[in-house]
Protein backbone atom coordinates (compact mmCIF):
# COMPACT_ATOMS: atom_id res chain seq x y z
CA UNK A 1 0.00 0.00 0.00
CA UNK A 2 2.60 2.13 1.13
CA UNK A 3 4.30 1.61 -1.75
CA UNK A 4 1.17 2.29 -4.19
CA UNK A 5 1.04 5.56 -2.63
CA UNK A 6 4.51 6.64 -3.47
CA UNK A 7 4.37 5.93 -6.85
CA UNK A 8 1.37 7.83 -7.54
CA UNK A 9 2.76 10.50 -5.34
CA UNK A 10 6.37 10.53 -8.06
CA UNK A 11 3.51 10.48 -10.90
CA UNK A 12 1.53 13.41 -9.35
CA UNK A 13 4.59 15.47 -8.95
CA UNK A 14 5.71 14.41 -12.77
CA UNK A 15 2.40 15.83 -13.68
CA UNK A 16 2.85 18.99 -11.54
CA UNK A 17 6.24 19.23 -13.28
CA UNK A 18 5.04 18.82 -16.79
CA UNK A 19 1.83 21.39 -16.27
CA UNK A 20 4.15 23.95 -15.24
CA UNK A 21 6.50 23.59 -17.76
CA UNK A 22 4.11 23.75 -20.45
CA UNK A 23 2.77 27.02 -18.90
CA UNK A 24 6.44 27.84 -19.59
CA UNK A 25 6.16 27.34 -22.51
CA UNK A 26 3.10 28.68 -23.56
CA UNK A 27 4.18 31.92 -21.54
CA UNK A 28 7.00 31.99 -24.29
CA UNK A 29 5.34 31.56 -27.64
CA UNK A 30 2.24 34.37 -26.32
CA UNK A 31 5.80 36.62 -26.35
CA UNK A 32 6.71 35.74 -29.86
CA UNK A 33 3.24 36.24 -31.31
CA UNK A 34 1.96 39.47 -33.08
CA UNK A 35 -0.39 41.27 -30.69
CA UNK A 36 -1.99 44.67 -31.12
CA UNK A 37 -0.05 47.45 -30.35
CA UNK A 38 -1.00 49.79 -27.34
CA UNK A 39 -1.65 53.26 -27.53
CA UNK A 40 1.20 55.26 -26.08
CA UNK A 41 1.44 58.49 -24.21
CA UNK A 42 0.05 60.81 -26.05
CA UNK A 43 1.01 63.66 -24.25
CA UNK A 44 4.81 62.35 -24.32
CA UNK A 45 5.20 63.69 -28.07
CA UNK A 46 4.33 65.24 -30.74
CA UNK A 47 6.07 62.89 -33.25
CA UNK A 48 5.77 58.88 -33.34
CA UNK A 49 7.79 56.81 -35.16
CA UNK A 50 5.84 53.03 -35.76
CA UNK A 51 8.37 50.04 -34.95
CA UNK A 52 7.74 46.63 -35.53
CA UNK A 53 10.06 44.71 -33.71
CA UNK A 54 9.99 40.61 -33.64
CA UNK A 55 6.33 40.71 -34.75
CA UNK A 56 5.66 43.62 -31.45
CA UNK A 57 4.31 46.96 -33.09
CA UNK A 58 4.18 50.24 -31.13
CA UNK A 59 4.39 53.91 -31.78
CA UNK A 60 8.02 55.13 -30.15
CA UNK A 61 7.69 59.18 -29.22
CA UNK A 62 10.36 61.32 -30.73
CA UNK A 63 11.89 63.21 -27.99
CA UNK A 64 13.79 65.14 -30.16
CA UNK A 65 11.67 66.39 -33.84
CA UNK A 66 13.95 68.04 -36.32
CA UNK A 67 13.85 71.95 -35.53
CA UNK A 68 13.35 73.41 -39.08
CA UNK A 69 10.97 75.88 -39.52
CA UNK A 70 9.04 76.86 -42.94
CA UNK A 71 10.80 79.85 -43.31
CA UNK A 72 14.26 77.89 -43.25
CA UNK A 73 13.20 76.17 -46.44
CA UNK A 74 14.05 78.87 -49.15
CA UNK A 75 13.23 78.89 -52.95
CA UNK A 76 10.06 76.74 -52.91
CA UNK A 77 7.62 79.26 -51.87
CA UNK A 78 4.33 77.85 -54.09
CA UNK A 79 5.59 74.15 -52.79
CA UNK A 80 5.28 75.63 -49.25
CA UNK A 81 1.72 77.80 -50.28
CA UNK A 82 0.62 74.61 -51.51
CA UNK A 83 1.22 72.09 -48.83
CA UNK A 84 0.65 74.44 -46.14
CA UNK A 85 -2.90 75.53 -47.17
CA UNK A 86 -3.72 71.92 -47.28
CA UNK A 87 -2.53 71.09 -43.76
CA UNK A 88 -4.45 74.53 -42.20
CA UNK A 89 -7.80 72.87 -43.97
CA UNK A 90 -7.05 69.79 -42.21
CA UNK A 91 -6.57 70.99 -39.19
CA UNK A 92 -9.57 73.22 -39.54
CA UNK A 93 -11.80 69.62 -40.17
CA UNK A 94 -12.39 71.36 -43.51
CA UNK A 95 -11.83 68.94 -46.89
CA UNK A 96 -8.23 68.25 -47.05
CA UNK A 97 -6.36 66.10 -49.49
CA UNK A 98 -3.54 63.21 -48.96
CA UNK A 99 -0.28 65.26 -50.70
CA UNK A 100 2.72 62.99 -52.48
CA UNK A 101 5.72 65.29 -52.63
CA UNK A 102 7.95 64.13 -56.16
CA UNK A 103 10.71 65.28 -57.71
CA UNK A 104 14.64 66.08 -57.06
CA UNK A 105 16.57 65.18 -54.47
CA UNK A 106 17.53 67.53 -50.86
CA UNK A 107 15.32 70.23 -52.68
CA UNK A 108 13.18 69.85 -49.11
CA UNK A 109 10.23 67.46 -49.83
CA UNK A 110 10.54 65.69 -46.14
CA UNK A 111 11.90 68.85 -44.33
CA UNK A 112 8.82 70.74 -45.37
CA UNK A 113 6.69 67.95 -43.86
CA UNK A 114 8.72 68.36 -40.61
CA UNK A 115 8.50 72.07 -40.85
CA UNK A 116 4.78 71.47 -40.81
CA UNK A 117 5.09 69.68 -37.76
CA UNK A 118 6.85 72.01 -36.02
CA UNK A 119 4.35 75.19 -36.97
CA UNK A 120 1.29 73.46 -36.41
CA UNK A 121 1.97 71.45 -33.49
CA UNK A 122 0.14 73.48 -30.91
CA UNK A 123 -3.09 73.55 -32.74
CA UNK A 124 -3.38 69.62 -32.74
CA UNK A 125 -1.04 67.99 -35.72
CA UNK A 126 0.86 65.07 -35.29
CA UNK A 127 3.71 62.87 -37.04
CA UNK A 128 3.59 59.30 -37.04
CA UNK A 129 6.54 58.12 -39.52
CA UNK A 130 5.97 54.99 -41.49
CA UNK A 131 8.68 53.27 -42.92
CA UNK A 132 7.47 51.12 -46.37
CA UNK A 133 8.20 48.09 -45.18
CA UNK A 134 5.07 48.89 -42.60
CA UNK A 135 2.81 50.19 -45.07
CA UNK A 136 1.20 46.79 -44.42
CA UNK A 137 0.27 47.88 -40.80
CA UNK A 138 -1.72 51.41 -41.88
CA UNK A 139 -5.40 50.03 -40.84
CA UNK A 140 -3.97 48.96 -37.11
CA UNK A 141 -2.06 52.26 -36.82
CA UNK A 142 -5.46 54.05 -38.19
CA UNK A 143 -7.57 52.07 -35.55
CA UNK A 144 -5.00 53.91 -32.72
CA UNK A 145 -5.53 57.40 -33.74
CA UNK A 146 -9.29 56.93 -34.36
CA UNK A 147 -11.78 59.45 -32.56
CA UNK A 148 -8.73 61.33 -31.12
CA UNK A 149 -8.71 64.81 -30.74
CA UNK A 150 -5.48 65.59 -32.54
CA UNK A 151 -5.00 65.74 -36.67
CA UNK A 152 -2.50 63.03 -37.83
CA UNK A 153 -0.54 63.26 -40.64
CA UNK A 154 0.96 59.62 -41.55
CA UNK A 155 4.78 60.40 -42.63
CA UNK A 156 6.21 58.40 -45.58
CA UNK A 157 9.41 59.48 -46.32
CA UNK A 158 11.75 58.63 -49.44
CA UNK A 159 8.70 55.84 -50.66
CA UNK A 160 9.28 53.83 -53.78
CA UNK A 161 8.41 50.40 -54.76
CA UNK A 162 9.33 47.41 -57.23
CA UNK A 163 6.88 45.51 -59.24
CA UNK A 164 4.09 43.28 -56.69
CA UNK A 165 5.04 44.69 -53.69
CA UNK A 166 3.06 43.95 -50.36
CA UNK A 167 2.93 47.58 -49.22
CA UNK A 168 2.14 49.04 -52.59
CA UNK A 169 -1.19 47.36 -52.54
CA UNK A 170 -1.77 47.96 -48.80
CA UNK A 171 -1.51 51.74 -49.25
CA UNK A 172 -3.14 51.38 -52.79
CA UNK A 173 -6.11 50.43 -50.28
CA UNK A 174 -5.82 52.57 -47.41
CA UNK A 175 -5.90 55.93 -49.84
CA UNK A 176 -8.73 54.78 -52.05
CA UNK A 177 -9.59 51.41 -52.17
CA UNK A 178 -11.05 49.66 -49.09
CA UNK A 179 -14.49 49.60 -48.10
CA UNK A 180 -13.30 50.62 -44.91
CA UNK A 181 -12.95 55.10 -45.42
CA UNK A 182 -10.13 56.37 -43.36
CA UNK A 183 -11.61 58.90 -40.44
CA UNK A 184 -11.20 62.50 -41.00
CA UNK A 185 -8.46 63.08 -38.61
CA UNK A 186 -5.79 61.11 -40.62
CA UNK A 187 -3.67 62.11 -44.13
CA UNK A 188 -1.15 60.20 -45.57
CA UNK A 189 1.74 62.43 -46.99
CA UNK A 190 4.69 60.76 -48.89
CA UNK A 191 7.64 61.61 -50.27
CA UNK A 192 9.46 60.30 -54.01
CA UNK A 193 12.22 60.51 -56.08
CA UNK A 194 10.08 58.74 -58.54
CA UNK A 195 6.78 60.54 -59.90
CA UNK A 196 4.68 57.66 -59.81
CA UNK A 197 6.52 55.64 -57.40
CA UNK A 198 7.61 52.87 -59.23
CA UNK A 199 10.59 51.90 -61.84
CA UNK A 200 9.00 52.70 -65.23
CA UNK A 201 10.95 50.62 -68.08
CA UNK A 202 11.10 51.27 -72.41
CA UNK A 203 9.12 48.24 -72.81
CA UNK A 204 5.93 49.66 -71.08
CA UNK A 205 5.81 52.61 -73.42
CA UNK A 206 5.46 50.17 -76.42
CA UNK A 207 2.44 48.94 -74.85
CA UNK A 208 1.07 52.49 -75.76
CA UNK A 209 -2.08 52.49 -78.25
CA UNK A 210 -3.46 55.09 -80.54
CA UNK A 211 -7.12 54.49 -81.06
CA UNK A 212 -8.78 57.42 -82.72
CA UNK A 213 -6.39 59.96 -82.46
CA UNK A 214 -6.56 59.17 -78.23
CA UNK A 215 -3.86 57.87 -76.54
CA UNK A 216 -4.13 54.68 -74.51
CA UNK A 217 -1.46 53.73 -71.93
CA UNK A 218 -0.98 49.86 -71.60
CA UNK A 219 -2.02 47.84 -68.75
CA UNK A 220 1.06 48.05 -66.48
CA UNK A 221 1.44 51.63 -67.14
CA UNK A 222 -1.86 52.11 -65.89
CA UNK A 223 -1.26 50.21 -62.76
CA UNK A 224 1.70 52.46 -61.72
CA UNK A 225 -0.26 55.54 -62.31
CA UNK A 226 -3.04 53.84 -60.24
CA UNK A 227 -1.36 54.63 -57.11
CA UNK A 228 0.38 57.96 -57.67
CA UNK A 229 -3.37 59.35 -58.56
CA UNK A 230 -4.62 58.15 -55.24
CA UNK A 231 -3.07 61.17 -53.66
CA UNK A 232 -5.44 64.27 -54.50
CA UNK A 233 -2.21 66.73 -53.86
CA UNK A 234 1.20 66.11 -56.08
CA UNK A 235 3.55 68.95 -54.99
CA UNK A 236 6.68 68.76 -58.03
CA UNK A 237 9.94 69.99 -56.79
CA UNK A 238 12.80 71.11 -59.04
CA UNK A 239 16.56 71.44 -59.11
CA UNK A 240 17.88 74.74 -58.28
CA UNK A 241 19.59 77.30 -60.14
CA UNK A 242 22.99 78.67 -59.16
CA UNK A 243 21.52 81.61 -57.76
CA UNK A 244 19.21 79.97 -56.21
CA UNK A 245 21.44 77.36 -54.42
CA UNK A 246 24.38 80.40 -53.35
CA UNK A 247 21.14 82.14 -51.72
CA UNK A 248 20.25 78.99 -49.79
CA UNK A 249 23.77 79.11 -49.14
CA UNK A 250 23.71 82.78 -47.74
CA UNK A 251 21.16 82.58 -45.74
CA UNK A 252 22.44 79.44 -43.52
CA UNK A 253 25.94 81.07 -42.84
CA UNK A 254 23.90 83.93 -41.76
CA UNK A 255 22.04 81.67 -39.45
CA UNK A 256 24.77 80.53 -38.28
CA UNK A 257 26.24 83.45 -36.87
CA UNK A 258 28.53 84.87 -39.86
CA UNK A 259 28.81 88.32 -41.18
CA UNK A 260 28.30 89.55 -44.52
CA UNK A 261 32.11 89.15 -45.65
CA UNK A 262 32.27 86.02 -44.31
CA UNK A 263 29.48 84.78 -46.89
CA UNK A 264 30.50 86.53 -49.87
CA UNK A 265 33.94 84.85 -49.38
CA UNK A 266 32.61 81.35 -49.31
CA UNK A 267 31.14 81.76 -52.86
CA UNK A 268 33.25 79.74 -54.56
CA UNK A 269 33.57 77.46 -52.60
CA UNK A 270 30.32 76.92 -52.31
CA UNK A 271 30.41 76.39 -56.01
CA UNK A 272 33.04 73.78 -56.22
CA UNK A 273 31.53 71.92 -53.41
CA UNK A 274 28.13 71.29 -54.92
CA UNK A 275 30.78 70.64 -57.92
CA UNK A 276 32.11 67.88 -56.44
CA UNK A 277 28.54 66.58 -55.12
CA UNK A 278 26.90 67.28 -58.33
CA UNK A 279 24.19 68.81 -57.10
CA UNK A 280 22.96 72.36 -56.41
CA UNK A 281 20.45 71.04 -54.15
CA UNK A 282 19.41 72.71 -50.57
CA UNK A 283 20.49 69.73 -48.76
CA UNK A 284 23.85 70.48 -50.27
CA UNK A 285 23.66 73.83 -49.83
CA UNK A 286 22.88 73.19 -46.13
CA UNK A 287 26.09 70.35 -45.92
CA UNK A 288 28.07 73.46 -47.09
CA UNK A 289 27.00 75.93 -44.48
CA UNK A 290 27.64 73.59 -41.73
CA UNK A 291 31.22 72.35 -42.83
CA UNK A 292 32.18 76.64 -43.84
CA UNK A 293 31.03 77.58 -40.48
CA UNK A 294 32.60 74.65 -38.54
CA UNK A 295 35.92 76.01 -39.91
CA UNK A 296 35.26 79.71 -39.70
CA UNK A 297 35.16 78.87 -36.19
CA UNK A 298 38.39 77.70 -35.66
CA UNK A 299 39.62 79.62 -37.78
CA UNK A 300 40.73 77.78 -40.98
CA UNK A 301 38.52 79.52 -43.42
CA UNK A 302 40.61 80.99 -45.86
Amino acid sequence: MATRTKEKRIEMNDLVQLVTRAEQLIGRLEQLLPRPAAAPDWDAARAFLWRRRNGHASLVPVTRPHAIRLKDLRDIDDQKERIDLNTRQFLAGRRANNVLLTGARGTGKSSLVKALLNAYAGKGLRLIEVDRDDLMDLPEIIELVQGRPERFILFCDDLSFEDAEPAYKALKSVLDGSVAAVPDNVLIYATSNRRHLMPEYHDENLQTQHVDGEIHPGEAVEEKISLSERFGLWISFYPFSQDEYLEIVAYWLKSFGLERKAIDAARQEALQWALMRGSRSGRVAWQFARDWAGRFETGNAR
